[in-house]
Order: structure tokens, then sequence, then C-alpha cells
């Protein structure tokens, strides 16, 4: 990467436990193994306040610790019109993410869906909502979370 710009992304899920936690714990350790650190400031929200200030999904720190990933310091935090305004890329994790973002003006051409990235160019474009599923759901959404946060990073250090 060039530039000294610090490049802010933010995941964004519904509730801020699950998703976006996740998006943000895989970028922010993958760009740090990558010596990138320094040139991201990661974080993640919620487009609705369910979960302000708890943890993340106590099965989302379960997977991401099983991967490798600490998760445990996550505090679920609400979508707000400056980190609209301020983040450089907002990941949507689902299509009624994006456009909840639009509506509230985010600029098209700093929003994206995770899925974008996936190599395995999934059918569905949403990252799928483990909340009300098993154990499995989480680790079969993290690894989805992985692949993408990879492309996406790899992504990001070529354009900078």
């Amino acid at each position: 990467m060039t530039g000294a710009a610090l490049l802010r992304v933010s995941f964004v899920c519904t509730g801020n436990i699950c998703r976006s936690p996740m998006g943000e714990v895989v970028f922010r350790e993958m760009a740090d193994r990558a010596g990138l650190a320094g040139r991201f400031a990661v974080t993640s929200r919620g487009t609705h306040d369910y979960h302000v200030g708890e943890g993340a999904d106590p099965r989302t720190v379960a997977a991401l610790a099983t991967a490798g990933y600490d998760g445990r310091a996550h505090r679920a935090a609400r979508l707000s019109d400056g980190d609209i305004a301020t983040n450089d890329l907002l990941v949507a994790l689902d299509r009624g993410h994006e456009r909840i973002m639009r509506s509230r003006g985010a600029v098209p051409e700093r929003l994206t869906l995770l899925t974008a990235y996936d190599p395995e160019r999934p059918e569905d474009p949403d990252v799928f909502d483990p909340y009300y599923s098993d154990d499995r759901a989480f680790e079969r959404v993290l690894e989805q979370v992985e692949r993408s946060c990879a492309a996406l990073l790899e992504a990001l250090a070529r354009s900078r």
C-alpha cells in the first residue's frame, strides 16, 4: 500500500453482535498479520439499536476463538450519521443493510456488499444471519467472512 492516509472501514449488520463483529475482528487481524494494521481504522456497527453496549453473541465469540481470533472486547454500537459520513468504506453484510445505508445518504462509491469479495461468488449476495441458528451456522458464516475479508484486504492493499 502506498500513501499514509488511514482508510476507515466499517462492517455493518443488523444488531452488531454476529456478522459485523466477525468482519471487524477478522479484517483487523488479517491486516495486522499482513503488516498493514496501521493503514486501517476498522469498526463495526448495527443498523438497529437492539444490542447497543452488549458484547458479541457468545456463539460469535466462540466461532472466532476456535478460528484463532479474539472477539471478547467487542461492544455493539448503532450506525450513526457520522459513521456514514466519515467512513471511507461501509461494508454491508446483506442487501437490507446496504439499502438502509443508501436511504441514510451513504455515497454509493463508499458502500459495498461483503459478498462482492467472496471468491466463491455465492448465488445469494447476503451473508446469512446465524442469530436464530445453531453453532455450525456461525462457523459457516465465519468461513465466508474470512474468505471475503482476505479478498477485500487484498483489493484495498492493491488500490492504495
